[in-house]
């Protein structure tokens, strides 16, 4: 009863996010499960091997109440629903290590300057038995007016356990995340005007195959992109990738 009475506080305490959070996958590897959990937006926790891997944590750090602390963050972009300090000072995370671009380092509040790990674009780093490549993320065409300038943020590439895991941060149909190769599990942007739009995430999915796909990221400046439409345009062109659609936005 005690049990239940705590769960309850805190699922009251944390409010519609923690409520409606979408229930965690599980991916096996050759170092046991990875736990895949959606959060909201663009923020992503990973836990494996006895460590927790927080994606761009944003949004307020009630959306994250309940899951285990943080020993390890990647953040891609300046943003603020990539880089928020104040969804970073709320989180259980004060021993994480902070892989991020000199952008976001720059703009760390100062206690995860002390833990940071620069990465540029190409550039790899491996943290907690991780392999953590750096990969470019950026809008077409290139130029000084882009939204996402080449070589200011990150997307990432994790290697853990024998799978391979991507975040396309904010990105458009770029050659880089077009030649990825042996994706297991790609997460995936489609808003317009930041990233792209629905086709062209689908026909960047299309020409890198991963395994699975999770769109996320899909809001705009027009409301929520249609990720139905996505999955349809993926599968009637390759049916061997499993489309995963999840709520990315509790209390929608």
């Amino acid at each position: 009863m005690k049990l239940i009475t705590t769960l309850a506080i805190l699922s009251i305490a944390a409010g519609p996010a923690l409520a409606q959070r979408p229930t965690a996958d599980q991916l096996a590897t050759k170092k046991g499960p990875l736990s895949i959990q959606p959060v909201q937006h663009g923020s992503v926790v990973l836990t494996w091997d006895n460590k927790t891997l927080y994606v761009d944590p944003a949004g307020g750090a009630e959306a994250f109440t309940g899951l285990p602390a943080a020993d390890l963050i990647l953040i891609t972009d300046i943003h603020g629903d990539h880089l928020d300090p104040k969804t970073l000072e709320g989180i259980q995370a004060t021993k994480a290590i902070v892989v991020a671009p000199q952008a976001v380092a720059d703009k760390l509040p100062a206690a995860f300057k002390e833990r940071v790990v620069v990465l540029r674009n190409g550039e790899r780093t491996d943290q907690l038995s991780i392999s953590i490549t750096a990969i470019p993320m950026y809008n077409l065409p290139e130029d000084s007016a882009s939204r996402h300038t080449k070589g200011r943020g990150n997307g990432y590439v994790l290697a853990m356990g024998g799978k391979k895991i991507y975040f396309s941060g904010d990105t458009e149909d770029i050659p880089e995340m077009r030649s990825l190769q042996n994706i297991d599990v790609a997460f995936v942007c489609m808003n317009l005007p930041y990233t792209m739009d629905v086709n062209q995430a689908a026909q960047a999915v299309l020409a890198f195959k991963p395994k699975v796909v999770y769109p996320y990221h899909y809001r705009g400046q027009d409301g929520l992109s249609d990720t139905g439409a996505f999955k349809k345009t993926v599968n009637t062109a390759n049916g061997k990738i499993d489309v995963r659609l999840r709520n990315w936005y509790p209390g929608t």
